[in-house]
Order: C-alpha cells, then sequence, then structure tokens
C-alpha cells in the first residue's frame, strides 16, 4: 500500500467510533461550560489516525480521551519530531457548528510536517477529522459570549528507535476543550517584555513550523517576563528585526494609513493575523510585510508614526500592546482603535453575527 499524501488524497477515511463508556453527563457539560478556562477540560473523545511508511494513512478512529500508550522509546521523546495546530468551533444561533478557514490551518500542519521530516496528512483528512470529533462531542462547543471549543491537532513521530533519522511510524491526534474568553472582564492591553538574551528561533530553523520546540524555547524567557511584571514576550533575530511574542504575531499601525507585520523565514504565518490583514485591506488600509526593527519600532512610537501596537492569535483573537519593558526602559505604547475594531468585525463572521463575504466559514455539523 503506498503513502497517501496531501496531493493525492482523495478518498474519506472510514472511522471506527467506539464511543466512551464514561462520558460527561449533561449536568458536567453545563457545569463546564459556565466557565470553561482555556485547556484545561477535554471531551469525552478523541481522533486517531495511525501513518507507516508501507500503510500510508490507516485505522482512523474515535475512541474515548485517555492516556496515549507510548514506547520508552518513541522517537518523539528524544528528538522531538511533533507538530501541532489550534483551531475553534464556534456555535452559531441557530445552534449549528461551523469552523474558521480549516484548510489554512491544514496547509499549515502539511508545511511544519515537511520541516520536521513527518508525512503530510492530506487536507481532506485534516477536515474530516475535525467533522468526525464534533460528530461525537459536539455537544461540548459552549453558546456563551467568546465561548469556543478549541481544537488541537497534532502529530508526532511513534517509532521505537534511537537511530537519528525521520521516524516510519506516526499518530495523529485530535483532542478538543472547552475555551471560555481569553480575558475576563474584557480585553486589556498588557505589558510586553523585550528579551534580548533568548531567541525563539533562527535563520534555517524550525521557527515557520508549529512545533513544541519553538514554544519550549520560549517559556525561559517568558518566565524572565513575568519576573519583570509583564505578560508576555517579544522575540528579536539576529539582526534586531522583530519577531513574534511567544506565542502571537506583532501588528503595527503607521498614522500614515500602513499597516506593518513582521515577515521572516522564522516567523510562523498566523491565521488570524492574515484574516484581520484582509479584513484591513477590506477598509482601504495598506498592508506591509517586512522585516522591522527594534529601533524602528521604538522610534516610530517616540515620534507619534506608529499609533497602535497589538498582537494577535487563536487564542486570544486580539490584544493590544499597552508597553514595551527592556533593560533600562518601560515605553507606554499608543492605544488605538483599529485593534478592538477588527477584532469585533473577526469574531462577529466567526459567529456568524456578520455576512462572511470570504467564504472563511466551514460548518462541521451538516
Amino acid at each position: 500500500m503506498t503513502t497517501i499524501d496531501a496531493e493525492t488524497a482523495t478518498t474519506p477515511l472510514e472511522f471506527l467510533v467506539r464511543k466512551n463508556l464514561s462520558a460527561a453527563t449533561p449536568a458536567r457539560v453545563a457545569e463546564v461550560h459556565e466557565d470553561p478556562g482555556f485547556g484545561v477540560v477535554f471531551t469525552d473523545h478523541m481522533v486517531d489516525i495511525c501513518w507507516s511508511v508501507k500503510g500510508g494513512w490507516h485505522r482512523p478512529r474515535v475512541q474515548p480521551y485517555g492516556p496515549i500508550p507510548l514506547d520508552p522509546a518513541a522517537s518523539v521523546l528524544h528528538y522531538g519530531q511533533e507538530i501541532f495546530e489550534g483551531i475553534k468551533a464556534y456555535r452559531h444561533e441557530d445552534g449549528s457548528i461551523h469552523t474558521f478557514r480549516p484548510d489554512r490551518n491544514a496547509a499549515r500542519l502539511q508545511a511544519s510536517a515537511r520541516r520536521l521530516a513527518l508525512p503530510e496528512l492530506p487536507t481532506e483528512y485534516f477536515i474530516q477529522s475535525l467533522r468526525e470529533l464534533v460528530a461525537v462531542d459536539g455537544r461540548w462547543v459552549p453558546s456563551g459570549a467568546d465561548q469556543s471549543l478549541y481544537l488541537r491537532p497534532f502529530m508526532f513521530a511513534k517509532e521505537a528507535f534511537l537511530g537519528v533519522r525521520a521516524a516510519q511510524k506516526v499518530a495523529y491526534y485530535v483532542i478538543a476543550s472547552p475555551a471560555g474568553a481569553y480575558f475576563s472582564g474584557g480585553v486589556k492591553p498588557v505589558r510586553i517584555w523585550l528579551s534580548e538574551d533568548y531567541a525563539r528561533a533562527g535563520k534555517g530553523g524550525t521557527g515557520k513550523a508549529k512545533t513544541g520546540g519553538n514554544y519550549a524555547s520560549s517559556l525561559l524567557a517568558q518566565s524572565e517576563a513575568s519576573a519583570k511584571g509583564c505578560d508576555q514576550v517579544v522575540f528579536l533575530d539576529e539582526k534586531r528585526n522583530v519577531e513574534e511574542l511567544g506565542g502571537m504575531n506583532v501588528v503595527f499601525v503607521f498614522k500614515d494609513g500602513r499597516i506593518v507585520t513582521p515577515e521572516s523565514d522564522s516567523i510562523l504565518d498566523g491565521i488570524t493575523r492574515d484574516s484581520l490583514l484582509q479584513l484591513a485591506e477590506d477598509r482601504g488600509y495598506t498592508v506591509e510585510r517586512r522585516p522591522i526593527s527594534i529601533d524602528e519600532w521604538r522610534e516610530g512610537v517616540a515620534s507619534g508614526d506608529i499609533v497602535e501596537v497589538f498582537a494577535c492569535g487563536t487564542a486570544a483573537v486580539v490584544t493590544p500592546i499597552g508597553a514595551l519593558v527592556g533593560e533600562g526602559f518601560d515605553e507606554t505604547q499608543p492605544l488605538g482603535e483599529l485593534a478592538l475594531s477588527l477584532r469585533e468585525e473577526l469574531t462577529d463572521i466567526q459567529y456568524g453575527r456578520r455576512e462572511d463575504t470570504h467564504g472563511w466559514l466551514l460548518r462541521l455539523d451538516a
């Protein structure tokens, strides 16, 4: 049997569904929806698909959520061959369940797989895996304001082999967790620590891939940021150009109507960021994707050329940046209205409150 890659898949997978006999009661689901938090409670089931060099993608299953058996010699534990994605499911007013631009998440997972020498999951299979999980756990999608079901697809090398090469056996899973509003009490500006001692990624590295190692390398800097009284950390590249935060992209708004976002081979392609920039272009703003140095940032704010700075990502959507802090300085950032206006427009589309003119939504429960 030949390997099925992202370009050749045409036939849907036939999933075996094994129901969780200890599934949460309706009362427990309702209790979680009252205050879901983020990534702390998980639904009753998960998707599991295997891949091997000989068998390709096979044995697709929906099974009870629970521990994953893993050989101590599994490659992921020793060489970090792992990738993941983050995407949400939204309940609309009519009760239907939709997700947002899943083709982009599928494409990004494929790009991450190429970089980490993992097999590429076809887009059809990626979307089908979301549908299969929602089909059994749709009741977990909350209906409260700014609530959603956060879906976490991930893939890792499970072959028990200590030689340094790409694994020949891989596992793909999808788990899900009800998510509440990222900011309790409303969106608030955050304080950002400028990390000059640590790098998130380097030229030729894995910065553009969504892999756990990138996040692991940000944790020490994030701890430093917390110790300095900051909420997040921003990283620079070797040329002192701004990259991104520990888990969000950065966007700068200039007084002349330009919107600039850092671009390089070591920055993750943010789907939320690109969607916000498209909405800004629809309003007539000029969008530039280019390197922007830390000096241009600081000097632009000081001169008044930069009138707003915000961060964006799947979890928080949009976060205004209220202060940039570094060794020897604490600089207030200008707060404007564009970030929150774009956030409102984007979330209105995601929740079905506004027309989806770009065709970004996909219904999962149909």
